[in-house]
């Protein structure tokens, strides 16, 4: 087992920036990739980031690119989302997940532990 917690959300105006860390406990964290999915009001879950197991890679939705930074440290059994110049379609719970391989996944499928997720508001 897995456990994630993320923290970090809260509210923020337009054009601002938040950090949601998400710290693990259980399992070796380095054996996993790790991924940040949020869910709007009345939308389903997206993919948003995803870093590999030692951070060599990473992935982006294109909404995002060139504002969020996804970041791990195996040391600390953290990831965490950057978030700069947030917009209010950025309003959302975020969650991290786990994901059991070496390789990152857009496909929340293929995750096996998440995080109970955390809130964020963006006021424009």
């Amino acid at each position: 087992q897995v456990q994630l917690v993320e923290s970090g959300g809260g509210l923020g105006q337009a054009g601002g920036s938040l950090r949601l860390p998400c710290v693990a406990s259980g399992r070796t964290f380095s054996n996993y990739a790790m991924g940040w999915f949020r869910q709007a009001p009345g939308t389903d879950r997206e993919f948003v980031a995803a870093i590999s197991w030692n951070g060599g890679n990473n992935y982006y939705i294109d909404p995002v690119k060139g504002r969020f930074t996804i970041s791990r440290d195996n040391a600390r059994n953290t990831v965490a989302l950057q978030m700069n110049s947030v917009k209010p379609e950025d309003t959302a719970v975020y969650y991290c997940a786990a994901h059991w391989g070496l390789a990152l996944s857009t496909d929340s499928n293929l995750y096996d532990y998440w995080g109970q997720g955390t809130l964020v508001t963006v006021s424009s």
